[in-house]
This record gives C-alpha cells, structure tokens and sequence, in this order.
C-alpha cells in the first residue's frame, strides 16, 4: 500500500457521487482513502469523510433538490470537464498510479517528473471526476525543502 506524504492540510474538497456507496469502496481500493465517517439510509449517502493522511475529502450522494445540489452538476453532464479538482500529495507516485491503473482509473496526464518538482499524474475516477496525485509538496517547498 502506499503512503501519504506528511504535510499538512486545511481545506477539504467535497465531492457528489451518483453511487456514492460503490465511489467509497473505488477510492480506498484505487486511491488509498480510509473512511473516518459515513452516514447513509440505504443507498443514499448524506455524508461521508474520507482520510488520506492528514487530508480528507468529504461526499456524499447527488441530491438535485438540495440547496447546494442546484448549484452543482456531475462531470458526464458538462462533457467531463471540470473547474476544480483534487490535488492528493503522496510519497511515492510510482506505486499509486500503479495502484490506481490496476482499479481502473483512466489516466489522462501520464506519470512524469515535473518542471516545478515533484512527479506525478492526472486521472478521472469511475463517475469523471480529474484527481492530481504527485510528490511535490508545496508546504515542504516552502519551507526551504525541494
């Protein structure tokens, strides 16, 4: 399994998944997330948290006649592209994209080394969402490190 790196974080991306349930167990098997809280009825996931060392991301299912479901729409409906992503630091890129491409994630940046540091790569999770997992730790950069 691989590692997260260890740096900090302060804001947590939030997601909504359409089979929020089957997104749950795809991000442990492919990405390394653990659950710290799921609260569901059913199929239906009001709200789950999910670790990755010291980050989190939070989910849960699509609701189109929430408050906040009606300012959000799914990546296949706006032809998969995207205004924001995640960007998730780990320790060894090599061993995650491996991981992920064994649980099926689509890799749409190939794995490389970076201008700016780090190495890393680009790919779409199961319902089209872009993830960013590389080593290039901003925190450790600016605190002098590479």
């Amino acid at each position: 399994m691989t590692a997260p790196a260890n740096t900090v974080s302060t804001i947590i991306p939030c997601l909504r998944y359409r089979d929020a349930r089957a997104a749950i167990a795809w991000l442990q098997r492919a990405f390394g997330f653990e659950p710290q809280a799921v609260y569901a009825d059913g199929d239906t996931v009001h709200h789950a948290q999910l670790v990755y060392g010291h980050g989190m991301i939070m989910l849960g299912s699509v609701d189109n006649g929430s408050a906040w479901g009606r300012h959000s729409v799914q990546p296949d409906e706006v032809g998969g592209r995207q205004t924001q992503s995640a960007c998730v630091i780990v320790a060894d890129p090599d061993a995650h994209h491996a991981r992920a491409v064994a649980a099926g994630a689509e890799v749409v940046i190939a794995i490389a080394d970076q201008d700016y540091g780090g190495r890393g790569y680009a790919c779409r999770d199961p319902e089209g969402y872009l993830w960013w997992f590389g080593s290039y730790d901003p925190w450790h950069a600016r605190a002098g490190g590479a």
